[in-house]
């Protein structure tokens, strides 16, 4: 059953051991929600906690019936995202609304230009790119670097209400190092845990942040 106590400290994760649990327990239950289905060791790839830590908590949820298997991997059951739906209400409790809903508003002027960067990325003059043209592949990875320093900056808006967003620097730190040194899959393939897959949860964990629908997110 959903327990509707919230220590102090668990957000911030300065407070106690079931605190910090309960932390973990949120990543991992958010990421299944963000991944679909995920395999337990994609997740223990994605979430930003121990491997061990994160194998508790698959363990404690799979138990609880929070996480249901799907053949190999796991996804949410629905008391898993009724679990997780008050765990996201706890954490953005108390949070400065109107900061956030700036950081909100930032993002979606700077994803409007990341939609563009993917497209050109993708296509070039209605037809598939090549990826031949350096020089043209170059011009969009630079707007994709100005895009990025953009985003930073919402993350670190974002990230002063909600700690916890402030794992998708990383992510996306991590996703642009690759896209730098050549491994340009790292932009945009689902298949990993490219910059397209961290930009899209992080938008979604926006939307649930500053309380948008997207029905109404234009």
């Amino acid at each position: 059953a959903v327990t509707d106590r919230r220590a102090p400290g668990w957000q911030s994760g300065s407070g106690s051991e079931s605190e910090r649990c309960m932390m973990v327990e949120l990543k991992v239950l958010q990421a299944v929600r963000l991944k679909g289905e995920v395999s337990p060791a994609d997740l223990a790839a994605t979430v930003d906690e121990d491997a061990a830590s994160v194998a508790q908590a698959i363990a404690a949820g799979t138990e609880a019936g929070l996480l249901s298997p799907a053949g190999r991997k796991l996804k949410l059951s629905p008391d898993g995202r009724s679990r997780l739906e008050w765990l996201l209400q706890q954490e953005r409790s108390g949070i400065d609304r109107a900061s956030m809903a700036s950081a909100y508003e930032e993002f979606r002027s700077a994803n409007a230009d990341f939609k563009i960067v993917v497209s050109d990325w993708t296509l070039r003059d209605g037809e598939p790119n090549t990826h031949q043209d350096a020089d043209y592949d170059a011009a969009v990875l630079a707007r994709l670097e100005q895009v990025h320093a953009r985003v930073l900056a919402v993350i670190d808006t974002a990230g002063q209400q909600i700690p916890r967003l402030r794992g998708y620097a990383e992510k996306l730190e991590a996703a642009l190092g690759k896209i730098r040194t050549g491994d340009t899959v790292w932009l945009s393939e689902p298949v990993v845990d490219s910059y397209h897959t961290a930009w899209f949860e992080l938008h979604e964990e926006l939307l649930i942040a500053a309380d948008v629908t997207p029905a109404h997110e234009g």
